[in-house]
């Protein structure tokens, strides 16, 4: 089978993981305290469900990179959204609506454009150990800007997810390449390094989305798919000599594809906002239920105008009169 068609079908596969475990974490997100701890979250089952998709998400991803370039493999990372949106609604017990239909639709017309311009042979370059320990640095000090507080935290922590996550894959890809085409030892200082960095920024992206998932699951899981692929096309475009294919001409259709793919994932992002607010707000004209009966008497409080306390009726006094009296007789 084609190189090519084999990183494409593990793709797939990978994305559909990563989308179950985005869920997972979101819905563990929605049911854990925001000022719960690491270890909190590792008592859970829960927890390690996700983790346990997500490994087995970044080992097809892994298998993908040996056959795929990461201009390639990077941007059906973007199909982890597109699985998200049935999950997400059927976790929520609702239906897929037209406008995530519409966002699926494009970000589907979008990725085919890339592929197009992307497809290449497998990859052979990797990165030296000064480039990988200067990735390294660069991503670290992009984290440590985007974590730093301020508004619209889950967005920042999504971007450093997706950047961390970026640049694990194309670490995992020179791992990869090196271990398994035996051109030095394994135990080098070289591959150890670029190991450590790996299970680093892996566990360090995975953190992050949990956190940034605490607002919902659609913005923030638009950003990660897009900050991923941005970052590991950049690594592969400068440092690993990867090139769009067709040149300039090739170029176009890229760039078309990258605007209806981000469109699509706007739309996306916008209805799953929508339905994560409708799924708190009351719709409109709908009127709440009455509280349920205690038992105990209720005190109705009434506003407006001023109530005064009723005055105490007095007592009938009946006196006698004298017969004839002015008033008595018939008139």
């Amino acid at each position: 089978m084609n190189a090519t068609l084999i990183a494409v079908a593990l793709s797939l596969v990978s994305a559909g993981a990563y989308a179950a475990a985005a869920v997972a974490q979101a819905r563990l997100a929605g049911r854990t305290d925001p000022s719960a701890g690491a270890l909190r979250l590792m008592g859970r089952g829960a927890w390690w469900s996700a983790v346990g998709l997500n490994a087995g998400g970044a080992l097809l991803h892994v298998a993908a990179l040996k056959y795929g370039p990461l201009t390639l493999v990077q941007p059906l990372g973007a199909l982890t959204l597109v699985a998200a949106v049935p999950l997400g609604a059927r976790s929520a017990g609702r239906r897929v609506s037209r406008t995530e239909w519409r966002g699926t639709l494009l970000t589907l017309v979008g990725l085919a454009a890339l592929l197009l311009a992307a497809g290449g042979a497998a990859p052979h370059d990797t990165l030296s150990l000064p480039e990988a320990l200067g990735v390294g640095a660069v991503t670290m000090a992009l984290v440590a800007a985007l974590s730093r507080p301020g508004t619209r935290p889950g967005l920042r922590h999504a971007a450093a997810s997706g950047i961390t996550s970026g640049v694990a894959s194309a670490l995992t890809q020179t791992l990869t390449v090196a271990a398994t085409d035996h051109s030095g030892p394994l135990l080098s200082w070289r591959l150890v390094t670029v190991a450590v960095l790996v299970s680093f920024f892996a566990l360090g992206g995975l953190m992050l989305s949990q956190t940034a998932y605490r607002g919902g699951l659609g913005a923030p899981l638009a950003v990660v798919t897009l900050a991923n692929p941005v970052a590991a096309a950049a690594i592969g475009l400068i440092l690993l000599g990867e090139r769009i294919q067709g040149g300039l001409l090739g170029l176009l259709p890229a760039l078309i594809g990258a605007c209806a793919a981000v469109e699509g994932v706007i739309l996306l992002s916008r209805a799953q906002a929508r339905s994560s607010a409708g799924a708190v707000t009351a719709p409109a004209g709908v009127t709440p239920a009455p509280p349920a009966v205690t038992g105990r008497p209720s005190r109705v409080v009434i506003t407006g105008g001023v109530v005064t306390a009723p005055r105490t009726a007095e007592p009938l006094t009946l006196r006698p009169e004298p017969v004839g009296s002015p008033g008595s007789g018939p008139g």
